[in-house]
């Protein structure tokens, strides 16, 4: 159990980081070049954050 809550929390952490990666390339965009990476990195970092709460919230802790 203890393999699947860190990797719980590695997945939240990649997705925050995701996320605050396209949130840095929305606000440092030149004319919209880097509409792709903000795309990918949005997406990824939504999909990452969630399955990892999602999993740490199914996991249960055994004593």
């Amino acid at each position: 159990m203890r393999e699947k809550k860190l990797f719980a929390v590695i997945l939240t952490v990649l997705g925050i980081v995701g996320l605050i990666a396209a949130a840095w390339y929305y606000v440092n965009a030149a004319g919209g070049r880097s509409t792709r990476a903000i795309t990918v990195y949005g997406i990824l970092g939504l999909i990452f954050f969630f399955a990892g709460l999602g999993l740490l919230r199914s996991t249960r802790d055994v004593l």
